[in-house]
């Protein structure tokens, strides 16, 4: 059951716009949908997507009904972490497109009433950038001090180690040492991606300068990679080690936030607001809401809103991301709960997703990938996240329900570094315990990056129709791509595709009560269901989401009773759904539904 524009069109004319507008923003009434570049569409047979790739399918998002549209990063680049270590901030690279492909993408997306968003990555740069290729050439450079070198510290029978025993995000230490000029420089993910040194107004300024370039050039904001990253605790202490087989624990905690972090936000903000402009911060590794309100709280101007990680970080296990963890709906209500309600109370803002190129599929991780449930998983899911408080994110093939890659895939398929150095890593300490491996092998299936990566399944044909050449994809294609692909959605009113795109205008129709509104968290305890409820004034609207597999008799909270009594279905991913009656206490919610109810219309507007 879905919502045509047609339908919307009068209710949306009936809400109020007289709202304060002090906090009101074109962002916040946005969607995005998130490109992988790679992965998206091939346009020249070569098996690696391309902008004009992109370019041939923007009716196809336009079609979607998002708003903006960000791509990941199509900078010139060794691709050593795909694309995530640029070497010419003022290039694109080459298998990607040029300079001018995107200029007709931008062009062609405010044709459609789109913006672009771009991948701005600038904690660190590749090695093989020319400020790093001068800054290790001697300790004399000019621009030695772009980048964080330290010496080395030496143990009591002489032993070289790195300045501290900080950890890199793809394994080992976070520290490369460099005999030219006998110092370690510092790289908190693979050592072809050494970190700047913000300390430096130098690189601040050549940082605002690319930002002030393709502003300039039409982009309409930027997504910005682990920018909580870029102040460092300058005494570069130890971390305590907890695990003596890890002697490199993660060192977040001097450098997550740290002690300059809104001092250098703010000048990006300033330039931000100059061209009332889009941002979004990726800040890993902060838990606490008043961090991040710090520095996406609406009268502090400097990001708008920020990707945090603990919905992500959900079902990691004690030892990390590829250690055994488990889902539990309990712990999603105290997540959700925690940010949306902080973030409203506070003035701040909130990014929702729940999949990208980081994270394996949210319908394998939090929902159901079986044939009978895939499609209502994929659905369910999209209403819960898209009317939430926030900008909502949708990640490219989450759209039409992709799925993880599949179990009989095996490790020399993977691309994905994080998940191959990790591989590595582990079964050298663990060899001799193959139910240790295999365990971490499912670990790894589930929650690679690979799984985020996998080309979007455009149609029935060849390799998805993603490419139409005869080389193969830089990535294996989903084998299920004949049956889920985006050919056979975008037509049929009953696909995810159009589902998503109902939750959308849903989102834009009743804009107060569904952006502005507050957030409140229904039946608590509840194992299997997710309610909310969004209100703003006399308007109000209950989203109500089965996780579970099985069907499930709510006693309906009496709280929302009268809602559900005279209240009208929105949407919903069943043909057929009926509220309670007066009289009726309770509700079967069936497998993987998830529909929505608005109180009757105010006679008078909010």
């Amino acid at each position: 059951m879905t919502v045509t524009e047609t339908q919307l069109q009068s209710r949306s004319q009936s809400q109020s716009q007289s709202l304060p507008a002090n906090s009101r923003t074109w962002w916040k009434e946005s969607s995005v949908y998130q490109i992988y570049p790679a992965s998206f569409k091939d346009s020249n047979g070569d098996g690696i997507g391309d902008i004009p790739g992109i370019i041939s399918q923007l009716d196809y998002i336009k079609a979607l009904g998002v708003d903006v549209v960000w791509l990941s990063p199509i900078l010139q680049s060794p691709q050593v972490d795909m694309g995530y270590d640029v070497s010419d901030y003022y290039q694109i690279h080459p298998p990607y497109g040029n300079l001018k492909d995107v200029d007709m993408l931008i062009q062609g997306l405010h044709a459609r009433g789109m913006k672009y968003v771009m991948d701005l990555v600038v904690n660190h740069t590749s090695d093989q950038h020319e400020w790093f290729k001068q800054s290790r050439a001697s300790k004399d450079n000019k621009f030695r001090d772009w980048y964080i070198w330290k010496k080395p510290r030496y143990t009591a029978d002489g032993a070289r180690q790195p300045p501290n025993n900080w950890g890199a995000y793809f394994g080992g230490s976070a520290w490369k040492y460099d005999e030219q000029t006998d110092e370690y420089f510092l790289h908190l993910f693979a050592p072809e991606q050494p970190d700047l040194n913000w300390e430096n107004p130098q690189v601040r300024d050549a940082v605002h300068q690319i930002m002030r370039y393709w502003l300039d050039k039409g982009v309409s904001g930027f997504r910005m990679d682990v920018i909580n990253f870029i102040s460092k605790d300058q005494r570069f202490p130890d971390v305590p080690v907890v695990d003596p087989k890890n002697p490199y624990p993660e060192g977040a905690k001097y450098y997550a936030c740290g002690p300059r972090i809104h001092e250098y936000l703010q000048d990006l903000g300033r330039i931000l607001k100059e061209y009332d402009a889009f941002s979004v911060g990726e800040m890993p590794s902060v838990y606490d809401p008043a961090e991040i309100l710090n520095a996406v709280g609406f009268d502090r101007q400097e990001l708008g809103m920020a990707f945090q990680f603990e919905i992500m970080d959900i079902d990691h296990g004690p030892k990390g991301k590829f250690s055994p963890g488990k889902f539990c709906l309990k712990d999603l209500k105290s997540i959700v709960t925690k940010w949306q309600s902080f973030m409203y109370e506070n003035n701040g803002w909130n990014a929702l997703y729940l999949e990208n190129h980081d994270q394996g599929r949210s319908i394998s991780r939090f929902a159901s990938a079986k044939p009978e449930y895939r499609a209502l998983s994929g659905k369910m899911l999209a209403t819960f996240l898209g009317l939430q408080s926030g900008t909502p994110f949708v990640y490219q093939g989450q759209e039409i329900g992709m799925v993880n890659m599949p179990e009989s895939w095996d490790v020399q398929k993977f691309r994905d570094l994080e998940a191959i150095n990790f591989w590595n890593e582990f079964t050298q300490i663990n060899e001799e315990n193959a139910e240790l491996c295999n365990q971490t092998l499912k670990e790894i299936r589930l929650k690679s990056r690979d799984n985020g990566r996998i080309p979007i399944q455009w149609g029935p044909g060849k390799f998805a129709e993603f490419t139409s050449g005869t080389i193969d994809p830089w990535i294996g294609v989903n084998d299920d791509y004949d049956t889920w692909n985006a050919s056979s959605q975008v037509s049929d009113p009953s696909s995810v595709f159009n589902y998503w795109a109902s939750i959308l205008r849903l989102r834009r129709t009743w804009v107060d009560v569904f952006v502005y509104g507050s957030f409140k968290l229904i039946d608590e305890e509840h194992d299997d269901l997710f309610v909310y409820s969004r209100s703003l004034g006399e308007m109000r609207a209950i989203v109500v989401s089965n996780f579970s597999d099985k069907h499930v008799e709510w006693t309906v909270a009496s709280e929302v009773s009268s809602i559900f009594a005279g209240g009208k279905i929105l949407i919903g991913n069943y043909e057929k759904r009926q509220i309670t009656g007066v009289d009726d206490k309770s509700v079967v919610v069936k497998p993987f539904e998830a529909f929505v109810v608005l109180q009757n219309e105010p006679s008078i507007s909010v």
